[in-house]
């Protein structure tokens, strides 16, 4: 009777121990997956902040490339009466956007905006006449915020329709109020509320695109001109669109 009680408190103690170690063994792998799952997210968190950084940078400078090569006329196939360097350029400011709000939402993409509007404001107000500041500060603003609303409307639609889609139309608004503000005789008050006469070279008939036989005041070529070079540029940027999701969902998930 002895040996058989003495057996079974050797079985318990022993089974106490294997539960114990067992308890031991799982809290350290629950500690392990914590502290990994923590290292995880600190990784993506400091990737997020970094993506964030380079946008604001990009956005910063495709703001001052495009004010500085705006002075430069694009001379290649007699275009330089209607296009300038900073008609290439301006539309990457389309995928920063897009960009920024698919990795991180309309919110942050709408602070993105806001930035390069200040620059774009502060850089035409140094650059150009109030006028044409008031115009491209203008035509930044409405385009890049209706960028990111239609943008977010067509984030889960196929990948190509939301950035293209958006950027078509952020491009539409752009030329419309830039060239419409800055030039058109309806808004010449924006010069002479300033003392300033308005250009009347801009708003000289010439011969539509610089050849046609239909004739229009001259702004209404350059716009054409800007137009179909922002819809060139806004499609060929479907490829470094497509490639940089890619590496977004590489480094950490999209919002």
């Amino acid at each position: 009777m002895q040996g058989w009680a003495w057996s079974q408190t050797v079985m318990l103690k022993n089974n106490k121990q294997r539960l114990l170690g067992a308890v031991f063994v799982s809290n350290n792998r629950d500690g392990l997956s914590s502290r990994l799952r923590h290292t995880e997210g600190g990784r993506h968190m400091v990737a997020a902040r970094k993506s964030l950084g380079l946008a604001i940078l990009a956005m910063i400078c495709i703001v001052v490339a495009s004010n500085y090569l705006v002075q430069f006329p694009f001379r290649s196939f007699g275009l330089q009466d209607l296009l300038t360097w900073g008609a290439f350029t301006y539309p990457l400011a389309f995928l920063v956007t897009d960009l920024t709000n698919r990795k991180f939402g309309p919110r942050t993409a709408r602070h993105i905006v806001l930035v390069g509007f200040f620059f774009a404001i502060l850089l035409s107000i140094w650059l150009a006449t109030p006028r044409i500041a008031i115009a491209s500060g203008s035509a930044f603003l409405v385009a890049q915020m209706m960028d990111v609303f239609v943008f977010n409307q067509l984030r889960h639609d196929a990948w190509w329709k939301a950035p293209l889609t958006s950027s078509f139309l952020g491009s539409t608004i752009d030329t419309v109020i830039f060239f419409s503000l800055s030039f058109a005789l309806q808004f010449a008050f924006l010069d002479t509320s300033f003392g300033m006469a308005s250009d009347a070279f801009a708003t000289d008939a010439a011969p539509l695109l610089g050849f046609a036989n239909i004739e229009a005041p001259r702004w209404v070529s350059w716009a054409m001109g800007d137009y179909l070079v922002k819809m060139s540029v806004s499609l060929a940027m479907l490829g470094p669109y497509k490639a940089l999701r890619g590496r977004q969902d590489a480094i950490a998930p999209s919002a």
